[in-house]
C-alpha cells in the first residue's frame, strides 16, 4: 500500500512539473507535439525493449496468449459498447464518443502506469494487450470517421509502428535469449528510463490548457463516467472467474481504465467531427482519470 501510494504521489509531481513548464512557456504547442512524437516513436519503444530482455519461462507463453485474447475481446466489446450506448448523439459527437470508446490513451499513459504498479513484467504484458488496440485505431476507429476501411493501409501503419516493431523485437529477444551488444542494451535502458517522467510531464502540458468551464459539458463528463469507472468495472466482472492470473485480470481492468487518445481530437479536425467537442472529451477524461487511476491501481493491487 505505502509503494502504491508513493507511485501515485510521484507521479502526481510529475504532471505537476508538466502543468508548470507549460505554464512558464518553456515549451509551446509545437515543442510539445515534438516531445509527444519523441515518447511514441523513441522513448515508449526503448522501455518495451528493455522491459523483455528478461529471461523467458514456458509460463510466460500461456499469459502472452491469455493477455492477446483477452485484449480482442475487449476491442470488440469496445466496438459493440460505443455503437450501443452513444447512438442516439448528433453525428459528430456520435463519432467522437464511439472512437473514444474503442481508442483510448492506455499506448501512452496505460505504459508506465503498468510498469509502476506491476513491474517491468507488466509493462510486458501491457505491450502484448496494446497489439489488437492499435490495429482497431488504425482500422475500426478510423472507419468510424472516415467511413472507410482500408486493410492494406491499415496493416502498412500497424506493422511500421514503432511500437508495434518493438514488441516484435523483444519477443525474439526474450524467447531466444539474444541481447544486444552492452552499449547498445545500455542506452536502450537509459532512453527506455525516461518514459515515465515524460510521458507523465506531457500529461501535466494537456491539462494546463484546460478551461475549467469545459468541465460542465455533461456528455462529456457522462463519456468520462463511462470510459474511467463503467467499462472497467464490466470488464473486471467478467474478468473476475476466469483461470487467469491475477496479474493479468488486474492489467486488463487498468489498462481498460484510461481516458480518451490525443487521436481523438486529431481525426475530429481531420474529418470536421466537431473538433472542439473532441478535445474537451481528452482533457476532461484525462483530468478524471488521475484519480480514477489511483483508486483503480490501489484496488485491483490489494483486492485481486
Amino acid at each position: 500500500m505505502i509503494a502504491l501510494l508513493n507511485l501515485q504521489i510521484t507521479i502526481f509531481l510529475l504532471i505537476g512539473v508538466g502543468f508548470l513548464i507549460k505554464r512558464k512557456n518553456m515549451v509551446g504547442k509545437e515543442g510539445q507535439k515534438n516531445l509527444n512524437d519523441l515518447v511514441i516513436n523513441v522513448i515508449l519503444p526503448c522501455n518495451i525493449l528493455k522491459a523483455f530482455m528478461v529471461d523467458f519461462e514456458s509460463s510466460m507463453a500461456q499469459e502472452f496468449l491469455a493477455v492477446l485474447l483477452l485484449s480482442i475481446a475487449t476491442q470488440v466489446l469496445f466496438v459493440i459498447y460505443g455503437k450501443i450506448v452513444f447512438k442516439k448523439y448528433p453525428e459528430g459527437q456520435r463519432k467522437c464518443l464511439q472512437y473514444g470508446t474503442i481508442c483510448s490513451n492506455a499506448g501512452f499513459l496505460g505504459n508506465p502506469i503498468a510498469e509502476g504498479v506491476y513491474g517491468s513484467y507488466g509493462l510486458v504484458l501491457a505491450s502484448i494487450f496494446l497489439i489488437p488496440m492499435r490495429i482497431m485505431m488504425w482500422s475500426e476507429g478510423l472507419a468510424t470517421f472516415s467511413g472507410n476501411k482500408n486493410m492494406k493501409d491499415t496493416m502498412k501503419k500497424v506493422c511500421t509502428h514503432p511500437c508495434i516493431v518493438a514488441c516484435v523485437i523483444g519477443i525474439v529477444l526474450m524467447i531466444t535469449g539474444l541481447r544486444f551488444p552492452e552499449p547498445i542494451t545500455k542506452t536502450i535502458g537509459y532512453l527506455g528510463s525516461c518514459n515515465t517522467a515524460l510521458s507523465m510531464c506531457i500529461i501535466g502540458m494537456i491539462l494546463e490548457a484546460i478551461q475549467w468551464k469545459e468541465l460542465l459539458d455533461k456528455t462529456v463528463l457522462l463519456y468520462s463516467f463511462h470510459r474511467l469507472i463503467l467499462l472497467p468495472t464490466i470488464i473486471l466482472l467478467c474478468l473476475y472467474f476466469l483461470p487467469v492470473s491475477s496479474i493479468v485480470k488486474g492489467l486488463i481492468v487498468l489498462l481498460s481504465a484510461m481516458p480518451a487518445g490525443a487521436t481523438t481530437s486529431i481525426l475530429a479536425s481531420k474529418y470536421e467531427m466537431e473538433p472542439e467537442f473532441a478535445t474537451k472529451m481528452v482533457i476532461t477524461s484525462t483530468l478524471f482519470s488521475i484519480p480514477t487511476i489511483c483508486l483503480w491501481s490501489v484496488f485491483l493491487k490489494t483486492m485481486i
